[in-house]
């Protein structure tokens, strides 16, 4: 009869028919590689592991950085016994199950238990509601995994009772600390095999993977067990080797989550900060990603506005002009005209005046004492206009030299655009200077 409460011990698996990844799981802090940030001496996670005082908690994160991992190292720490679900697989019945297991493990020996969810974001709102009541009585001891923001894809209850940590990609010397640990690890490893790492291959392999362990142990093990032994019976892996074996590189990038933010955000501060070279970098990463050109597009548009407007209005020309161009010829050649705008709106003079006078203005319109039209400015052509006094005393530009005459356009002297002298804008700010010059000689006329 199966034993009801039999769980997943959290070992790492010792076949040899397990990938490298999944054999080279770390069983112990001082095993695992990255996340200084938060486990490294004297930091929060590490002192809670450390002196079994964990409260439930949410690790996010691209694939590959070691969530299960420590998941898995925080269970054999805590000396709690660990039970495993899927977002994917799992259902209110299971988690039921796993509660009615804690309960009598508790209560039979005093163990404690640590539910681990991988891929939490995947339940739903109920399933997740089915947490709280024995997450808040401390019965479970929660552990999500997730490779998308808790804030907006784990419930607010849910997210209040966790702690949660961050964990970043792996860095490129982590990954070649990881591979020599594989290669040399005859146990788990590729030991018995002798493979020999070129220091060429081992460095694309780590560069390549964009910071994910699985991606690159799993890459090295498949050219170490398809390359055939030397003369001397070594496995050698070489740089081209390393090429036939790593995976197309696939961008970590979420259609409606933090990547698809976070790089449209870079994208738009490299415009800001005049850095054609990063702008290109983080256009390329979204193209290649498969975003929509046309959402990076509309972002150039804003931008040639928002924040070169004045100092180069042909931005916005050409900005417009590539959005219609991309529409015409499509992809892949539109990247071509996205490229160009982004470069011409990069290395554009800037000035955001125009943001921040529309800005002003609006403030005064939605908090200040609403201006009425003066009369002079009135339309005035309708019958009966005149005998209001519509339009009265206005005086038409172009019947004055240079198309320009001093008149009061607004009942109040305010101003909200305030020109630089960068680009274009400067020759703007000359001759506002001069208008507004001429309107204030001829209001102390007047006086």
């Amino acid at each position: 009869m199966e034993d009801l409460f039999k769980v997943e011990e959290p070992v790492p698996s010792s076949s040899p028919d397990a990938p490298l990844a999944t054999r080279m799981r770390p069983r112990s802090l001082d095993e695992y590689i990255g996340q200084s940030h938060i486990l490294g001496p004297g930091k929060l996670l590490r002192r809670a592991i450390e002196a079994d005082r964990i409260s439930s908690v949410l690790l996010y994160g691209p694939p590959g950085v070691g969530k299960t991992s420590l998941a898995q190292i925080i269970a054999r720490s805590t000396k709690s016994r660990f039970e495993r679900l899927s977002g994917v697989e799992g259902n209110v019945a299971d988690i039921r199950r796993v509660v009615a297991q804690a309960g009598h493990r508790l209560q039979t020996s005093g163990e404690k238990t640590i539910l681990f969810i991988d891929e939490i974001h995947r339940f739903n709102k109920a399933q997740q509601d089915v947490l709280l009541p024995d997450v808040e009585s401390g019965l479970l001891r929660l552990i999500g995994a997730t490779t998308h923001n808790p804030f907006f894809y784990v419930n607010s209850p849910l997210v209040s009772r966790s702690q949660i940590f961050q964990l970043e990609p792996l860095g490129v010397d982590d990954l070649l600390d990881l591979m020599r640990r594989a290669v040399s690890d005859e146990e788990r490893g590729l030991g018995t095999l002798r493979v020999l790492l070129d220091p060429e291959a081992a460095q694309l392999l780590a560069t390549v993977s964009d910071g994910d362990a699985r991606k690159c142990l799993n890459a090295l093990e498949i050219a170490a067990r398809t390359t055939p032994p030397g003369p001397g019976g070594a496995v050698r892996i070489t740089l081209f080797v390393a090429e036939e074996s790593i995976q197309k590189k696939a961008v970590v990038y979420d259609g409606d989550g933090d990547a698809h933010y976070d790089t449209i955000s870079a994208f738009i501060k490299s415009l800001r900060g005049s850095d054609p070279d990063a702008a290109l970098y983080w256009l390329a990463k979204m193209l290649h990603a498969g975003e929509d050109f046309r959402f990076i597009a509309r972002r150039l548009i804003i931008c040639a506005s928002e924040d070169v407007g004045m100092a180069d209005s042909h931005a916005l020309v050409l900005a417009t002009s590539a959005q219609h161009a991309s529409e015409f010829v499509g992809l892949p050649e539109a990247q071509l005209i996205l490229a160009h705008a982004t470069v011409y709106i990069a290395t554009a003079p800037k000035s955001n005046r125009c943001t921040v006078a529309i800005g002003k203005a609006s403030a005064e319109v939605r908090e200040g004492r609403t201006l009425a039209v003066p009369k002079h400015l009135r339309d005035g052509h309708y019958k009966g206009a005149k005998k209001l006094g519509h339009g009265e005393g206005y005086k038409y530009s172009h019947d004055y030299e240079g198309g320009y005459v001093p008149q009061a356009y607004l009942p109040e002297g305010r101003i909200y655009y305030e020109p630089t002298e960068h680009g274009m804008e400067k020759r703007v700010k000359e001759r506002l200077d001069h208008w507004r010059a001429l309107f204030e000689a001829e209001a102390i006329k007047s006086q």
